[in-house]
C-alpha cells in the first residue's frame, strides 16, 4: 500500500510540475509577491512633503530647519512667506506637514521660555500622522540638547533615552518580512492542495482512482503529501531570500523555526484537502481558499495586533493556524527563541493540524461513498 501511495505522490509531483504553466504559478508569482511585500509594505516614512514657514530667520531657526531637511524623513516643497497657504497646501495633500517657527523662537532660546514652535500635520491617515509627528518629536529634542550645550543653558529636566530591544535601529521590514513567509506559505500550499482534487474531477480521472485497490485515506495522502513538500519548499526559499536579499537577520536556530513549519504546513494542507474535497471545480476549489485565506491573514496578527481587536475577534483568532506560526517565524528571526520558549504556540497548531486533516479526511469519504 506504501508503494501505491508513493506512486499517487510522484504522480501528484508530476502533474504540478510538468506544466509550465503551475511551474510558474509555484516559482514566479511567491517571488514576486516576496519583493513587493518586502519593499511596498513598510511603516517606515521617506521623503514626506514639508513646507515651512519661518517667521524668524535666525540663526536658530535655520539650523532647526536644517536638521529637518538633513533626516532622510522629510523633503522641503515650499518656503512660506505667510501664513495663507498653509490650508492650501495641507488640503490638496501637497504636504503633510507643515513647520510653523514663531518669531519669538531665537528670543525665548536665549532667555528661558519654552520656544514656540507649531507643527500642522495632515491627519486624514492618523497612522502616518502619529508617525509624522514622532519625527517631529526627535528631531526636536536632539536640537534642542545640542542648543543647551552649545549655549551653557541647562539641559531639559528629563530626557528620554530610547533603545529598541531586538530591532535596534526600528527597521520595519525587519518585522513584515518574517510575517511575509507565513503568508505566502500558506497562499502556495492552500492552492496547490486545494486544486489536487478538483483538478481530477474536472479531467475527468477522479473516477479513475475510486476503482483502483486504494482506500479513502490512501488517495487522501497521496494528494496532500506533494502539497505539504511544495509548502516547505516555497517556504525555505521565501526564508533564504529573506536572510540573504532583505537582510533580515535569523538569530535563532533552524530547528524551531521548521518544526513550527511543518506543523503549520500539515494544517494548511489538512484545511485545503477539506476545501478540496467539498469543491467540485477547480473555480469552487479558488473560492473556497481565498474564502479562507483573506480572514486567516486579517485575524492572525500579520498588520495589527491581535491585542488589539475586540475579545471575541480574538477567540476567533484561536483557530487560526496562521497566528501561531506568525509568532513562532517573528520569534524565530528576532529574538533566537528556542523550541521550549515556542511550546506554546506548537501543541495549539499541532491541535489544529490534526483536526483539519480529520475533518479533510471525513469529508472525503463522505463524498466518495
Amino acid at each position: 500500500m506504501i508503494r501505491q501511495i508513493m506512486a499517487l505522490i510522484v504522480k501528484e509531483m508530476l502533474a504540478v510540475l510538468r506544466d509550465a504553466k503551475s511551474r510558474m504559478v509555484l516559482i514566479g508569482p511567491p517571488l514576486i509577491q516576496l519583493l513587493v511585500f518586502g519593499y511596498a509594505a513598510t511603516f517606515d516614512l521617506n521623503h514626506v512633503p514639508v513646507a515651512i514657514y519661518d517667521q524668524d530667520p535666525s540663526q536658530a531657526s535655520r539650523e532647526l530647519v536644517a536638521q529637518f531637511l538633513g533626516a532622510p524623513t522629510f523633503r522641503l516643497v515650499a518656503m512660506l512667506r505667510s501664513p495663507s497657504r498653509i490650508d492650501e497646501l495641507i488640503d490638496s495633500r501637497q504636504v503633510q506637514l507643515v513647520l510653523v517657527i514663531d518669531r519669538r523662537f531665537t528670543r525665548d532660546l536665549l532667555t528661558g521660555p519654552p520656544a514656540p514652535l507649531q507643527a500642522i500635520v495632515d491627519g486624514r491617515n492618523s497612522n502616518t500622522a502619529l508617525l509624522i509627528e514622532g519625527y517631529a518629536n526627535t528631531i526636536l529634542n536632539d536640537f534642542s540638547l545640542s542648543w543647551s550645550a552649545a549655549h551653557g543653558r541647562p539641559a531639559p529636566p528629563a530626557v528620554l533615552d530610547m533603545r529598541a530591544r531586538f530591532n535596534p535601529t526600528l527597521r520595519s521590514r525587519w518585522f513584515i518580512v518574517p510575517g511575509i513567509v507565513a503568508l505566502l506559505t500558506q497562499v502556495v500550499t492552500l492552492l496547490v492542495v486545494g486544486l489536487s482534487v478538483a483538478r481530477e474531477r474536472e479531467a475527468g480521472t477522479f473516477d479513475q482512482l475510486l476503482v483502483t485497490p486504494m482506500r479513502p485515506i490512501d488517495i487522501l495522502l497521496g494528494k496532500g503529501l506533494p502539497g505539504l513538500l511544495i509548502g516547505l519548499f516555497e517556504a525555505s526559499v521565501i526564508i533564504a531570500a529573506a536572510v540573504l536579499w532583505f537582510k533580515v537577520p535569523l538569530r535563532g536556530g533552524l530547528l524551531p523555526l521548521y518544526l513550527g513549519l511543518v506543523l503549520f504546513v500539515t494544517a494548511v494542507t489538512g484545511i485545503g484537502l477539506a476545501i478540496s474535497a467539498l469543491a467540485a471545480t477547480q473555480q469552487q476549489a479558488l473560492l473556497g481558499a481565498f474564502l479562507f485565506m483573506v480572514p486567516s491573514i486579517i485575524l492572525s496578527g500579520f498588520a495589527t495586533p491581535i491585542a488589539n481587536m475586540p475579545v471575541w475577534v480574538q477567540d476567533l483568532t484561536l483557530i487560526n493556524p496562521m497566528r501561531y506560526f506568525l509568532a513562532i517565524v517573528r520569534s524565530v528571526f528576532l529574538e533566537e527563541a528556542s523550541v521550549d520558549a515556542l511550546a506554546g504556540q506548537y501543541w495549539p497548531m499541532a491541535l489544529i493540524a490534526v483536526a483539519s486533516l480529520a475533518t479533510a479526511g471525513w469529508l472525503f469519504r463522505k463524498r466518495v461513498t
